[in-house]
């Protein structure tokens, strides 16, 4: 049977048996390639045929089954490759694995495209591989294409499907999507400006330790955006920021020493208590 015969065969089977909860992108692979495993999906499709479903989708799970293990090792062999530094290698094993439908194959090829690195640098091919991943619910590939969105790279600037995928992210806990978030909301790009809803991202954020939405929340404190103004919970979060190594802390210093110029030394004897005692949520 030819490949397209097949595909379109598999696609009313499988959308008929949507009950066995085969893995979408794994569905899509068998029915585009026939499987690695072709003997059960051609099994599965003759018992089909027969209305032997309950075999029907056993046949079919186990198809996806053994897909599904072998793009496990083509990853793992990926990230072998990847972490040696051969990434034109890892590349290419990335691939046969992503098209297989494995969500972080999909997502670490897309960052080798924006990278650069083991394929020439293409932010289209970035943001296809991304999107493959993202619509799996790969928090992580959400928020890589919401800032591709956000910057115009692979896909036209588009900051409401920015926020878009960085809610999806960030819904998930990730730290860099709540913050990117919060920005979204505090410049008002994607969405009516929302101090509010700012502090709520960038609190997320940065409760779990994101020294930049630690930084960005401390200006609100000291601003009054969003929350009523209170230095001590700034110069708090300022502190919180600046005792981080990363490239935001000479800003976090100065916005430290901007708020402590206009406290008393009660109140920077509080912010530095509550600096001390913080712990991570």
């Amino acid at each position: 049977m030819s490949a397209s015969r097949r595909a379109t065969r598999g696609f009313h089977r499988l959308a008929r048996l949507f009950v066995t909860r085969i893995p979408t992108g794994l569905v899509l692979a068998l029915m585009l390639t026939g499987g690695a495993a072709a003997g059960p999906f051609e099994d599965g499709l003759a018992a089909d045929d027969r209305g032997d479903y309950a075999t029907a989708a056993r046949l079919y799970r186990l198809a996806a089954e053994q897909d599904a293990a072998e793009a496990g090792d083509l990853y793992g062999d990926g990230l072998a490759a990847d972490d040696r530094g051969d990434y034109a290698t890892a590349a290419r094993l990335y691939r046969l694995a992503a098209e297989q439908g494995l969500a972080e194959a999909q997502n670490n090829l897309g960052a080798l495209y924006g990278d650069g690195k083991g394929v020439p640098q293409n932010y289209t091919e970035a943001v296809k591989w991304y999107r493959l991943a993202g619509e799996q619910g790969l928090a992580e590939a959400q928020n890589k294409l919401g800032a591709l969105y956000g910057d115009g790279k692979g896909v036209p600037q588009d900051y409401t499907e920015a926020v878009k995928w960085y809610r999806l992210a960030a819904e998930q806990g990730v730290a860099e999507a709540q913050n990117n978030l919060g920005d979204l909301y505090g410049d008002g790009k994607g969405v009516p400006q929302d101090w509010t809803e700012a502090v709520k991202w960038y609190r997320l954020a940065a409760e779990e330790g994101a020294a930049n939405a630690q930084d960005n929340l401390g200006r609100m404190y000291a601003l009054g955006a969003g929350v009523p103004q209170d230095y001590v919970q700034a110069h708090m979060w300022f502190n919180l920021a600046a005792s981080k190594s990363s490239r935001i802390r000479d800003m976090a210093i100065s916005d430290r020493e901007a708020v402590a110029s206009k406290m008393t030394p009660e109140q920077l004897a509080e912010a530095q208590r509550l600096a001390r005692e913080w712990q991570p949520k």
